[in-house]
């Protein structure tokens, strides 16, 4: 593969993401999500005894407004107290969140349209469902799903 060609790929790739996460954000009910993961984060933030689940919240409000071209990975030096969070997290909201995240990602993917919509959704579940000591990272150009080999002429 030529350099031109490879380049050529990385920025198909990066265009591609970006249109998917502005559709993401005006019909897959992006800017939906951000907000109403922004206001519970507000809400753990004012009763204080919650604050790790409120920037739990605020990662998630930034992942659901750009969800394309980025995962969440987990964080080696997430300790036991993570883990307890989590618990606490899955018990009050958790479930509940991963469970609309995935109707609403059903939904979605019955329409040939909303199918990458859905596939969002289902990129949140475990986000939604389990989001303490999880980090945003960003996916490289060359690890994209839906590119395809270029031939170059010999």
């Amino acid at each position: 593969m030529h350099v031109r060609e490879a380049v050529s790929g990385a920025h198909d790739v990066r265009m591609i993401r970006f249109i998917l996460n502005v559709l993401w954000l005006i019909f897959g009910s992006g800017i939906v999500l951000a907000l109403v993961y922004g206001l519970a984060a507000l809400i753990c933030f004012a009763l204080i005894v919650t604050i790790p689940f409120g920037i739990a919240a605020l990662r998630l409000a930034n992942y659901s407004l750009w969800p394309f071209g980025r995962t969440l990975v987990t964080r080696p030096t997430s300790g036991v107290a993570s883990d307890v969070g989590n618990v606490i997290w899955a018990i009050v909201a958790g479930w509940w969140l991963a469970l609309t995240h995935i109707v609403q990602g059903i939904a979605l993917c019955l329409t040939i349209i909303g199918i990458p919509f859905g596939i969002a959704n289902f990129k949140l579940v475990p986000a939604a469902f389990w989001p303490l000591g999880r980090q945003i990272v960003e996916i490289p150009d060359s690890q994209a799903q839906w590119t395809t080999p270029r031939v170059s002429p010999a």
